[in-house]
């Protein structure tokens, strides 16, 4: 199972033209201050469960499973689906959220690893798909959630199923992002650091990888911690009135 490469300009077309739709058809009756991000949600949707599935098949079909092992094609294809899809993105925020600082550099920081480990190293694409089949495993649940937050004002449904997926998205996205991930960087910050892939993945490399990944899991942990503290004081709110109605 092989794709041809390269393949970068046909993803980017793939999620332009996704994206479009998305903006000017299918939530073309949501207000335009909400039509961007729903945009979003749609090609992220389109990114992340493919993405998680196509790493974890690239990842498992090659038999050397190797931190410092020669990207395969198949693996150099599902890194370019991956860029395709951030610089789409990037794009949006750049449109609409110029002063989203923290998107926009995150969306740069995931490029330069993915970039780099495509065109530049050749090398260490199965540390960067397990991390992006762990940064992508939650994408479902998240957009799902991000979109029923953006209606929930002006939908009752949207508001029950964001108050339904809250908790549950909560749990598994603070359980992957705060255990198995930093996990799996503790063991990649181990094999680099002993200096045995140094000759196909540079020191300064594989540090600016760590780097980006450990500030990546460090802003995320503080997002869903965020959360958790918002749905705890939304939930005092709820017990607070209900005992005055009593």
């Amino acid at each position: 199972m092989q794709f041809t490469t390269p393949q970068l300009p046909l993803f980017f077309t793939m999620f332009f033209t996704i994206y479009i739709i998305a903006h000017f058809i299918i939530f073309r009756n949501w207000s335009p201050k909400l039509r961007p991000e729903a945009a979003s949600c749609l090609i992220s949707l389109a990114h992340g469960t493919p993405a998680t599935i196509l790493a974890t098949i690239a990842i498992f079909s090659d038999p050397t499973q190797q931190f410092a092992s020669l990207n395969t094609q198949f693996q150099n294809s599902v890194l370019e689906y991956s860029i395709a899809y951030f610089l789409m993105d990037l794009c949006h925020y750049l449109t609409f959220y110029p002063k989203d600082v923290l998107f926009i550099s995150h969306h740069l920081a995931t490029l330069f690893v993915f970039v780099t480990c495509r065109y530049l190293a050749l090398h260490g694409a199965y540390p960067v798909l397990v991390l992006l089949a762990l940064a992508e495993v939650t994408s479902l649940f998240q957009n799902l959630w991000t979109l029923a937050g953006a209606r929930k004002g002006d939908s009752e449904v949207a508001h029950q199923v964001f108050d339904l997926m809250s908790v549950p998205f909560y749990v598994v996205y603070s359980f992957v992002r705060g255990f198995i991930a930093p996990f799996f960087v503790y063991k990649m910050i181990g094999f680099y650091s002993s200096g045995v892939a140094d000759n196909v993945v540079p020191k300064w490399l594989w540090v600016s990888w760590i780097c980006v990944v450990v500030l990546a899991i460090s802003v995320s942990v503080l997002w869903v911690s965020g959360n958790w503290v918002e749905w705890y004081r939304v939930r005092m709110v709820r017990i607070e009135k209900e005992k005055k109605i009593r």
